[in-house]
């Protein structure tokens, strides 16, 4: 598959023999839940006459994950006003000015736009750049804040540069082996941050000294995903060393020491990522089948202790999944890389139920729906074929 060659993308639902007028209400249903719904289920708000926010609600913050996963929900589905409504409250708020952190945005902040913390976290950049330009490629390019080619262009930048010709900070690429970092200079990654397909395109559209990097770290982190996922299982690590192997001791966040060497949360992500890069470029560098090995791997676990935290090599712990509906949509959408040529019948098969178990999975409620059903609404875009390279 090479979609953003072809510029035909696949509807996975219609091909598990569901309706494609069904597919679209329900598209337009959930996309209405999640930003309009009651407070039981919206994750979006409106603030003041010109900007939005993505609330996390179980910590009840804005964060640039859910900032930027909002933005490029957004240009997928042609919503521009809460597209720009969402990259205004980034800007004002979460865009630092000066000091270490210029260039980059402070990841959490509280609901008034007061920082939580300085430091920024590499996904949200990612995906703000490259949200910004899809919507500069299918709105075209405004005034100020709103041309959004210009700013991608100085997020990437900063990215790969900060620390550089007196400028303070750390960059968040590690230059040696072009593997994008958990937070900017420190010595390990989260595979769930490696973007293959989108360094595909900055190498197309970033600036022009920063072509060749991406480039290089779009195979550079093809091959890492083939090194980080589970020869067995698929699963990989939330964070893990530059080798791909689980990071080891515990990390320690607000001095407290917490395991992140299982298959949890972020990790989800991985397969999602996966699953969109076959679709969009289709070059494999044995990444390509983990989606197959987890989908395979969690099908044939008891359905009542299917979503739990494992050790990547797929020994259950006794503990559920915090963010099951995640799992299981971030899961799904691997199936973009499950259901391609060479991959066998029995597989398929199980791929294509679980596309129509997911399409009946209603969003998830309540306090711990934000990082669920942004997974939810990514997979939803991916299978339905409308989470496209603009």
């Amino acid at each position: 598959m090479n979609a953003f060659k072809t510029g035909i993308y696949r509807n996975l639902f219609k091909e598990a023999g569901i309706e494609e007028d069904t597919i679209n209400k329900r598209l337009d249903e959930i996309f209405n839940t999640f930003f309009y719904g009651d407070e039981d289920t919206r994750i979006y708000h409106e603030a003041g006459d010109d900007m939005g926010y993505l609330v996390d609600t179980g910590n009840t913050d804005v964060r640039t994950e859910g900032m930027s996963y909002g933005m490029m929900i957004c240009v997928q589905l042609d919503k521009k006003e809460e597209f720009d409504r969402i990259w205004k409250w980034a800007y004002t708020y979460m865009w630092q000015k000066d000091g270490p952190e210029e260039g980059y945005f402070a990841w959490s902040c509280s609901l008034d736009g007061r920082h939580n913390f300085e430091g920024a976290a590499p996904d949200g950049e990612e995906f703000f750049a490259m949200s910004l330009f899809f919507a500069s490629h299918r709105w075209g390019d405004g005034d100020g804040i709103f041309e959004y080619s210009k700013h991608a262009r100085a997020i990437l930048s900063a990215c790969l540069h900060k620390g550089e010709n007196g400028r303070q900070g750390a960059p968040m690429w590690n230059h040696d082996n072009k593997q994008v970092l958990f937070v900017a200079g420190c010595d390990f990654t989260d595979p769930s941050y490696h973007l293959p397909h989108f360094y595909e395109l900055w190498a197309l559209w970033a600036n022009e000294e920063d072509r060749q990097f991406f480039k290089e770290a779009a195979a550079a982190s093809r091959r890492y995903l083939a090194a980080a996922c589970d020869r067995d299982t698929g699963m990989n690590a939330e964070y893990a060393a530059f080798d791909g192997s689980p990071m080891r001791p515990p990390y320690k966040w607000n001095s407290h020491p917490q395991r992140h060497d299982l298959f949890f949360s972020d990790s989800y992500r991985t397969a999602a990522n996966i699953g969109l890069d076959c679709e969009w470029f289709g070059e494999d560098c044995g990444h390509l089948s983990a989606p197959a090995r987890l989908i395979t791997f969690l099908d044939s676990q008891p359905e009542d202790t299917r979503y739990s935290v494992y050790e990547i090599d797929g020994t259950r712990l006794d503990e559920p999944a915090l963010h099951p509906t995640g799992m299981q949509a971030a899961t799904t959408q691997g199936a973009l890389a499950v259901l391609r040529d060479g991959v066998d019948d029995k597989t398929k098969e199980t791929a294509y139920r679980w596309i129509r178990d997911f399409f009946d999975t209603p969003l998830r409620k309540g306090d711990r729906r934000y990082y669920d059903n942004c997974l939810y609404m990514f997979a939803f875009l991916a299978l339905s074929g409308n989470y496209r390279a603009w």
